[in-house]
């Protein structure tokens, strides 16, 4: 049995995230996801908690036919001990899987096996551009898993990243 390790932000769980859950599951029999800076919320960059962010993925992962861990590992501002961190967050894994220079680094120097997948239409499918079009009001629905909207929906999330957007009337 080989378990994955993925890690996002999921800021929010986007079809971009789903695409590249669904090749990982190709290669794995299990697959832990960490919810990275799982201490943030409630800012333009970072809206939603946690437990949002892990109801966004569990109930996007039901259809696939795999087990999941949904997993939130806090941030810490020491990248040599990172790993160790996130191992001690997170059940046993065999491989890891980014594409972020970083993360692979840090994997790779500690002696996990790391995999890249390819991004999928990445110039739209990204955190920045779903939390964009919902501060201006735009389609971000058609960017998400349908799950993932309903999570939103149902925590008046578009209200609460449009609210955190705005300045004072000072101008700050």
């Amino acid at each position: 049995m080989t378990r994955g390790f993925y890690i996002g932000r999921f800021q929010p769980y986007h079809d971009g995230h789903h695409s590249m859950v669904s090749e990982i599951a190709e290669d794995v029999d299990e697959l832990v996801l960490g919810i990275g800076s799982a201490g943030d919320s409630h800012t333009t960059h970072d809206p939603f908690t946690a437990g949002e962010r892990i109801m966004m993925v569990t109930k996007s992962l039901r259809e696939l036919d795999m087990t999941t861990y949904a997993v939130p590992i806090e941030d810490l501002d020491r990248n040599s001990v990172w790993v160790s961190h996130v191992q001690s967050m997170s059940p046993a894994f065999d491989v890891a899987y980014s594409n972020n220079p970083l993360v692979i680094r840090l994997f790779t120097e500690a002696g996990i096996e790391v995999r890249q997948s390819p991004m999928f239409n990445r110039e739209v499918l990204e955190g920045s551009e779903v939390r964009e079009r919902m501060i201006e009001g735009g389609d971000w629905e058609s960017l998400l898993p349908d799950p993932a909207v309903n999570v939103i929906e149902e925590i008046d999330g578009v209200n609460r990243i449009q609210q955190v957007s705005e300045t004072d009337s000072n101008g700050n």
